[in-house]
């Protein structure tokens, strides 16, 4: 509900890029439930052998790294917008500098 109307109004959403931002989604919404369990649960847990890094801090880092990527193809940063094309000027044909 956020990113779509976002992405229709700045680069035109089209139908290829449809999977992209469905998997966008996926791995916002597994980031925040690695982020809860967390939160939940803590970074050091008891396992078997004694206090440990809990694994979710792994899945946490994993969902983090691929968000940089949907985000950067995706074009949803400030850095990331300025790598994408410009729209087309349709204003008049006079340009001082030319």
């Amino acid at each position: 509900a956020r990113v779509v109307p976002v992405l229709r109004n700045s680069v035109g959403l089209g139908d290829p890029d449809w999977s992209l931002v469905v998997d966008y989604c996926v791995c916002v919404a597994r980031l925040e439930w690695a982020e809860h369990e967390l939160s939940r649960e803590g970074l050091i847990v008891m396992g078997q052998r004694g206090a440990a890094k809990n694994p979710m801090t792994t899945i946490a880092a994993q969902y983090r790294a691929q968000l940089k990527t949907y985000v950067r193809e995706l074009g949803l940063s400030p850095a990331a917008r300025t790598g994408l094309p410009a729209r087309e000027d349709v204003g008049d044909d006079f340009d001082p500098f030319d």
